[in-house]
């Protein structure tokens, strides 16, 4: 049995560049995951009772806590603030992160690879 290839398909010439596009595209990734990877994100919580900053790579740069929110009969409203600030740090990254390189690869995602 012969296996017929339609017109237009993946030809040799189509594969190559296909290949080209994925390499550029995977360059692009590479270069816009160092940038935001380099970038330090600061959110303010609490009316700026706590302050955090954190990298790209998620590493906590400084946590600033406001010396009026320290209260030794109220610990549990200091572990709120600084748990929603630390989520709101992430979600900014991940967010700014998603959207950058969904820009690069037109929303195109393959685990492992982009």
């Amino acid at each position: 049995m012969k296996v017929r290839i339609p017109k237009g398909s993946a030809t040799p010439s189509n594969l190559n560049q296909l290949a080209q596009q994925a390499q550029k595209m995977q360059t692009q990734v590479e270069a816009v995951t160092e940038e935001l990877e380099a970038k330090e994100y600061e959110v303010k919580t609490g009316g700026s009772a706590v302050t955090i900053v954190m990298t790209g790579t998620m590493e906590v740069k400084s946590l600033e806590i406001s010396p009026e929110v320290v209260d030794p009969e109220d610990v549990e409203m200091l572990s709120d603030l600084v748990t929603a600030a630390v989520n709101e740090v992430i979600g900014k990254i991940k967010a700014e992160k998603e959207e950058k390189l969904s820009a690069v690869t037109g929303g195109f995602n393959m685990p492992g690879i982009f």
